[in-house]
């Protein structure tokens, strides 16, 4: 007997739990949402929602998934990666529901798409030089020398414009491995954005989800691809996002910023160039090459992409309670994944658009 008045005390302790998250969903403004629970009219949500995309995302969906279930365990989530330009094509394609895209809808791509499409700004973080040069565990390298790395142009360890950013550093006659994205990826997108507007015309390559790389060049599937090749390669240097690059062990290079400075990259100094980036009304916007003297200039964004129009009011209401997590109480996960949360004006106008999304009229 006492087992059993224990056990229906932890029953009616959760459901009492329960009722208070969804009178909160029902009562509040867009903290509520940020919790996971339903916008408006309170009740269960139930339902299956799939996304793909951003491997820069990979780590924090799958974390936030996990999260979600005990704050509304009749949704569930799925998420793949497969890289930005893929969850754009799957988004536009109705093969799924969602897409993470480190990067908007290029120009040449918005005919795919049927209907209105909104961006939900849901992580900040470093785009990473990673590299593995023997007996060599800090480096720095500026725009100018990172470009001409990557196009080829500097083979070796011990180029003297490399020599010039380590000042008394000893660089060896290491031949130069160029580890990058094989995949249509938002983090080539910026990574060749940075190369664009910091290079001082080094950069020759253009900027895009995919480019031209060099023929010697190693192609790595998703972040954690190139993070593998630079881990396995004496030699080897990658642009990976920090999550993947910290998890991996890889040494990491310090930056020159538009100040001049050195900076490495980390939540931290993602943070300092993501506070003075310009929102444009659609919620898009670039933390890459951010003044500040503390601005970690290699600094991207990453967003769900979903359909304002909804088949059903049901799926509107579980896009709407999972996207409202990721822009409110799921962002406490982000700081312990090597992830930046977004600043709260941001996160704010995120909230306030998730009554955007609703069934098709």
């Amino acid at each position: 007997m006492t087992a059993d008045i224990s056990g229906a005390a932890r029953w009616t302790g959760q459901a009492l739990a329960a009722l208070v998250v969804l009178l909160a969903g029902a009562c509040s403004t867009s903290t509520s949402v940020g919790g996971g629970s339903p916008p408006s009219g309170g009740g269960t949500v139930s339902g299956t929602i799939n996304g793909s995309g951003s491997t820069f995302q990979l780590t924090f969906q799958q974390e936030a998934i996990a999260e979600f279930k005990s704050v509304q365990p009749g949704i569930t989530v799925n998420y793949a990666g497969g890289g930005s330009g893929k969850g754009r094509t799957d988004l536009a394609s109705g093969v799924v529901d969602f897409a993470g895209s480190d990067s908007p809808i290029p120009a040449s791509d918005q005919a795919n798409f049927k209907g209105k499409v909104l961006y939900f700004p849901v992580v900040i973080g470093p785009i990473t030089i990673s590299f593995n040069v023997p007996d060599v565990h800090r480096l720095q390298v500026s725009a100018p020398v990172i470009a001409k790395i990557f196009e080829a142009k500097i083979t070796n360890w011990n180029d003297p414009a490399i020599a010039a950013d380590n000042n008394g550093a000893h660089l060896p006659d290491t031949p130069i491995v160029i580890a990058r994205r094989s995949d249509s990826s938002g983090t080539t997108a910026n990574f060749t954005k940075f190369l664009t507007e910091a290079s001082e015309g080094a950069w020759t390559l253009g900027t895009g989800s995919t480019v031209n790389w060099p023929a010697t060049s190693r192609g790595g599937n998703g972040n954690g691809g190139v993070a593998q090749i630079v881990k396995s390669t004496p030699g080897a240097i990658g642009y990976v996002d920090y999550p993947d690059a910290k998890a991996t062990g890889l040494d990491v290079a310090y930056v020159k910023n538009r100040e001049g400075s050195y900076i490495a990259p980390s939540p931290g100094t993602a943070t300092a160039a993501a506070g003075d980036a310009t929102v444009n009304s659609d919620l898009t916007f670039s933390a890459i090459w951010a003044p500040g003297s503390g601005s970690y200039p290699i600094t991207y964004q990453s967003w769900v992409l979903v359909y304002q129009a909804q088949p059903n009011a049901q799926q509107a209401k579980a896009l709407q309670a999972y996207i409202g997590y990721l822009v409110g109480a799921g962002q406490k996960l982000l700081s312990g994944l090597g992830y930046a949360p977004l600043p709260a004006t941001l996160r704010t106008k995120a909230q306030n658009q998730l009554s955007e999304i609703g069934p098709a009229s």
